[in-house]
């Protein structure tokens, strides 16, 4: 989730191309009010061979065709939007319950895998978006259901803490799989992390502390509607610590100290974007950068996992005064405005730009522990450009979610 230029010698060949250029269009929207639409870019892909597999493999490939079903089924916008309710939560709990080693696995696909539940979701909302229903629906109702769908069935709407006292808060976020033209049988290691901690209880020297967790889509449109604000907002009053969590650079961790208003417009998995500064409520008072609070010093000198972790202070600016841009490895200077923060320009650096500025805006910066996590590039074995999964690509993923807890029960820690 960094952008090209800042991982120019340190990603991979996939996820470096993949983010090289954005494309202009996603697929059109309906073109009478209330019609049924036809798929988006994103959609599209599930008719490939690689999305299928991991669907069947996983015996998520009943997802859809039963959701198809249940709509077929309804007779109001009221039922239909119970019904997607029900279904999009019921897609949360049986990827967390999978992941976690509740119930059948489905299929011989390791259980750790985080893709299942992005595809099937998306066979979700292809179904909803082409769905012509017995009664009146409007483009607008329609849109509705959509959304509802994706905030149930990303554990947005499921974050639940116990009342009382004893028990940390944490709240932990991750995202979807990204760069799928270039190899549309990646996974992506925050978005396993999400399924594998959400609910759990995780011990740490200041006590037990339980973890809600969610899953955001790669979509510029997304963040540009507040997706991550409305999750976040209910909870970040609440909770002990914070960290959202994306993949980064090939073979380490990076907390990132520094997050900047800019987004580079690099291709979403729409294949959408332009340069411009991040969006948000109340421009007039938007800061050109935020910072973590995690314990970024405690969480580098510890024995976290077998990749090393690096307090990352880099970032890239236009110092005031000036026009082009200039990378810093110490932070920004007094007055000058984003180009990218350590995490990059993309998506990543975005939702921790959000998060980190919705903190201060409530007025938690002093109280409230919270940043930005980069995981190592999730990466197959050598040689391996076609199959799904092997031993190596499933070490590494759970290698990642095993020290992302580490990092998590450390920095809960450390916060005493």
């Amino acid at each position: 989730m960094i952008s090209p230029r800042v991982r120019i010698g340190v990603l991979g060949l996939a996820l470096l191309t993949a983010l090289s250029s954005p494309a202009t269009a996603t697929a059109a929207g309906p073109a009478d009010p209330g019609s049924a639409a036809p798929p988006t870019v994103e959609e599209l892909r599930l008719d490939g061979a690689v999305p299928q597999e991991i669907l069947r493999r996983s015996g998520f490939d009943s997802v859809a065709p039963a959701f198809a079903r249940a709509l077929e089924r309804t007779r109001s916008y009221a039922e239909a939007r119970r019904v997607v309710e029900r279904e999009g939560s019921a897609l949360w709990r049986r990827a967390v319950d999978r992941v976690q080693g509740r119930g059948p696995a489905g299929g011989d696909l390791s259980r750790d895998d985080d893709r299942p539940l992005y595809w099937a979701r998306l066979g979700m909302t292809r179904e909803l978006r082409g769905w012509e229903p017995r009664f009146e629906l409007d483009s607008e109702r329609r849109a509705r259901l959509i959304d509802t769908l994706e905030q149930t069935s990303r554990g947005q709407t499921a974050i639940r803490y116990p009342r009382g006292k004893g028990l940390k808060r944490v709240l932990v976020t991750g995202f979807d799989p990204f760069t799928l033209d270039r190899d549309i049988r990646i996974s992506n290691p925050s978005g396993a992390v999400a399924l594998a901690l959400d609910g759990t209880v995780i011990e740490t020297a200041s006590g037990p502390a339980r973890v809600e967790t969610a899953v955001f889509p790669v979509r510029w449109r997304d963040f540009t509607d507040g997706t991550v604000e409305r999750a976040l907002r209910p909870h970040l009053p609440e909770v002990d610590l914070f960290t959202t969590v994306s993949q980064g650079r090939v073979g380490r961790f990076d907390i990132e100290r520094t997050n900047g208003a800019w987004r580079g417009g690099f291709g979403d998995n729409e294949n959408t974007g332009r340069p411009e500064t991040v969006p948000v409520s109340d421009p007039a008072s938007q800061p050109q950068w935020t910072s973590t609070t995690l314990p970024y010093a405690a969480i580098v000198a510890a024995e976290t996992g077998r990749f090393p972790v690096y307090d990352n202070t880099a970032v890239t600016e236009i110092p005031a005064g000036g026009s082009e841009p200039v990378q810093r490895p110490d932070g920004p200077t007094p007055g000058s405005t984003a180009r990218a923060g350590g995490g990059g320009d993309y998506l990543s650096n975005e939702i921790a730009y959000r998060a980190t500025l919705l903190r201060d805006r409530l007025g938690l910066h002093d109280t409230l522990p919270g940043g930005h996590v980069h995981t190592p590039v999730l990466e197959f074995g050598a040689g391996n450009t076609t199959e799904v999964t092997d031993p190596r690509f499933v070490r590494n993923r759970l290698d990642i979610v095993a020290q992302v807890r580490a990092i998590v029960s450390l920095a809960v820690g450390a916060k005493g």
